[in-house]
């Protein structure tokens, strides 16, 4: 068995990029990492997507801070699940996120302030339109798999109707094709908690140097009631 060895690249794409929400991004960076060997056929890669606050640092510990495991390290590496002695394994930042893909904090070029509240709205079906992209760019016509869990798997799923030719197998873990209107409901609670911190500012609170921290605090209480089934919510709360 072999050590897990990673490699963290920022791939940067010029392509203008339509959104779902009808906004066009004229450019934008992707953060990955990969892990194990592209096969001279290019016919063993799998993509890992990522949940809400996760990353593309999939497994093993980060080159920045050797204390950092990646968040799926159990199931990720020689001789586990998905085998890096066997497969290439790519991890993606989606885009708008915080990990060092184009997102809310990015400058934007056209006013040299971070974008705040004028980065567009992002949907699954916008992240999964990037990630082929990154196929495209590292010459990968077919994953053997696309896997993830909760919003991870959605685009797992998402992959399966937009690119059903372009892989093997679809893992769906943890995950759901639609939210029920209660949960819907929630995310409005835990939104509506980030918008009403005094630190939020618009969602231009990069500019003003701080962050909304007890907005998210409590947004983040509320979705973690919403992440346990009640069997999960008696113990977690009452052990």
């Amino acid at each position: 068995m072999s050590e897990l060895h990673l490699s963290r690249n920022t791939i940067h794409f010029a392509e203008p990029l339509p959104l779902q929400s009808g906004a066009i991004l004229s450019g934008y960076d992707l953060v990955i990492e990969t892990y194990g060997k592209l096969n001279a056929d290019k016919s063993n890669a799998v993509l890992i997507c990522h949940a809400l606050n996760a990353s593309h640092h999939v497994a093993g510990p980060a080159p920045e801070d050797p204390e950092d495991i990646g968040w799926w390290d159990n199931m990720i590496g020689p001789g586990k699940p998905v085998d890096t002695d066997h497969f290439f394994v790519i991890g993606v930042n989606n885009l708008g996120s915080c990990f060092g893909s184009t997102g809310p904090m990015s400058i934007h070029s056209e006013t040299g302030k971070p974008y705040g509240a004028d980065f567009p709205v992002v949907t699954v079906e916008d992240w999964v339109n990037t990630q082929a992209r990154l196929a495209d760019k590292l010459g990968i016509r077919k994953f053997a798999a696309v896997m993830g869990g909760s919003l991870g798997g959605m685009q797992a799923m998402a992959w399966s109707i937009q690119f059903p030719k372009r892989l093997d197998h679809c893992i769906v873990i943890a995950s759901t094709p639609k939210l029920s209107a209660q949960n819907i409901a929630f995310n409005e609670v835990a939104r509506n908690a980030i918008l009403s911190d005094p630190d939020f500012h618009g969602g231009n609170y990069y500019e003003h140097g701080v962050v909304p921290k007890r907005g998210l605090r409590l947004a983040r209480m509320v979705g973690h009631i919403t992440y346990l089934s009640d069997d999960d919510c008696r113990f977690a709360f009452c052990s």
